[in-house]
């Protein structure tokens, strides 16, 4: 690689490199075996540095991009509005503690080089605190932008909808001057996603019927889409599938389908109960992705198809797609459901072997599923305490039924009280213990539990019919 002979030489060089990711070590070493002649110009010092640092986040390494950081800082490079964007969407790809660990002193450096004026720099940290989960110092933030762009409010909208509070979320979006689409799909996604749907949707409604819709001026998008098919499925049945189907002709009529929209419509229908139309769905699909196989596995296996459901995965397989982790998920129900347990643990070792995927919390449930369902509750119990990870309330729940299922009182108890530590105010875990006393006829203990429940204040949610 030949040496740059003057700052603005190495600049050219990084602007090459950082086209090419796999690259970045020799960008890195331009800045490492010259610092001599960095030194002779402090703009042009900072200007590599910035570029490193976005170099490195580019391509998924935010540790390293905050390493960078610090070394910036012994060398004497001034950081300024261009650095911190960078430093800050880093810190935002950290869990929500580690997120709020790092952007504090981020935060100091920022008010120390006086570039917190800057609306790039106060809306990352806008991201950055709703990651963390304080959307109080969001809030702020915010506020400290005199003249907030359409950008700006987008993103403590998206704040509000993380950290539900679509309240401040509505007033947000009733002051500003100027939507966009994300404005709106920030609403309807909040909406969904903090349990509002019949809002979202309504919402939706409402964006449609917008003048600058009519006009042409804004048109929903895939997100948009995507979210209130997802809003649909949680209403009730006969609605949701009128709603669904509205939608699906809205998109039909007004737009070209894309993969991840006919992939949404495959998910819905197949949630409906209705595999025909997420059968003609895919069907018509010209490219199919593995999201939409993804969608057609999960939806056959929600509708009683559970083989149909595993040989459409061989058939994925055969097309030369690789399965992710959604995949497995979908393909471990399937075999939970069928109680296939020997092809479900071969599944679940194929994963990490053949794939390299690591198993997450999800993949964990559907194998604790899967031999609860088969009878195997020792061997779930089991599998649980060696998991590399504590396991949450989605894999106790689903032991716990499966104790249910089959009378399995004491271990059903031992799997209760777990669950009543980690959720102590959640009904339907008492409601759970309470039937498998009552499935015993251990009337006594029953009506202690329900006793516990009212003395706590904790109140069974009432059922209802569709009907």
């Amino acid at each position: 690689m030949p040496k740059p002979k003057k700052p603005e030489h190495m600049l050219q060089l990084l602007q090459h490199f950082i086209k090419h990711s796999n690259q970045i070590k020799q960008i890195h070493s331009l800045l490492t075996t010259s610092g001599r002649l960095l030194l002779t110009s402090q703009w042009i010092n900072t200007l590599l540095y910035n570029t490193l640092i976005r170099a490195y986040l580019n391509i998924s390494q935010p540790q390293t991009t905050l390493i960078l950081f610090t070394h910036m800082l012994f060398h004497q490079a001034q950081p300024n509005s261009h650095t911190f964007p960078s430093l800050i969407k880093a810190a935002s790809s950290f869990p929500p503690h580690l997120a709020s660990h790092i952007g504090k002193p981020l935060h100091c450096q920022v008010l120390r080089r006086g570039v917190l004026s800057d609306p790039y720099v106060c809306t990352s940290f806008i991201g950055l605190y709703s990651q963390a989960c304080e959307l109080g110092s969001a809030h702020k933030m915010f506020d400290e932008i005199p003249e907030p762009c359409v950008v700006s409010y987008n993103a403590i909208l998206d704040a509000c909808g993380k950290n539900g509070d679509m309240s401040l979320g509505f007033l947000m979006f009733s002051r500003m001057p100027y939507r966009d689409v994300y404005s709106w799909t920030s609403m309807i996604h909040g909406y969904m996603k903090n349990g509002c749907s019949e809002v979202a949707v309504k919402f939706f409604r409402r964006m449609i019927l917008h003048e600058d819709v009519k006009c042409g001026l804004l048109k929903p998008n895939e997100a948009t889409f995507v979210s209130v098919l997802s809003s649909c499925t949680f209403l009730d049945v006969g609605v949701a599938l009128y709603l669904g189907r509205q939608v699906h002709a809205y998109m039909v009529k007004n737009e070209e389908l894309s993969v991840f929209m006919t992939t949404a419509l495959i998910a819905f229908y197949g949630k409906m109960g209705c595999f025909v139309y997420a059968s003609k769905v895919f069907d018509a699909m010209v490219i199919k992705q593995v999201c939409a196989w993804n969608a057609m596995i999960s939806s056959l296996a929600l509708n009683g198809r559970e083989k149909q459901a595993l040989m459409m995965y061989e058939k994925m397989r055969a097309r030369g797609l690789q399965p992710n982790a959604i995949t497995f998920v979908a393909v471990l129900s399937a075999c939970a459901r069928a109680k296939l347990v020997d092809l479900g643990f071969k599944l679940f070792e194929t994963m990490s072997h053949e794939f390299g995927i690591v198993p997450k919390m999800e993949h964990y449930g559907c194998v604790v599923d899967l031999l609860g369902r088969a009878g195997l509750l020792q061997e779930a119990y089991d599998f649980i305490k060696k998991m590399p990870f504590e396991a949450d309330a989605t894999v106790l729940g689903a032991l716990m039924g499966a104790c249910r299922l089959h009378g399995a009182i004491e271990l059903g108890n031992e799997v209760a009280q777990l669950l009543l530590k980690s959720q102590p105010n959640h009904s339907g875990r008492y409601v759970q213990l309470s039937s498998i006393y009552a499935g015993a006829e251990k009337w006594d203990h029953a009506a202690a539990l329900r006793k516990a429940m009212l003395d706590a204040g904790i109140h069974k949610v009432p059922a209802h019919s569709f009907i």
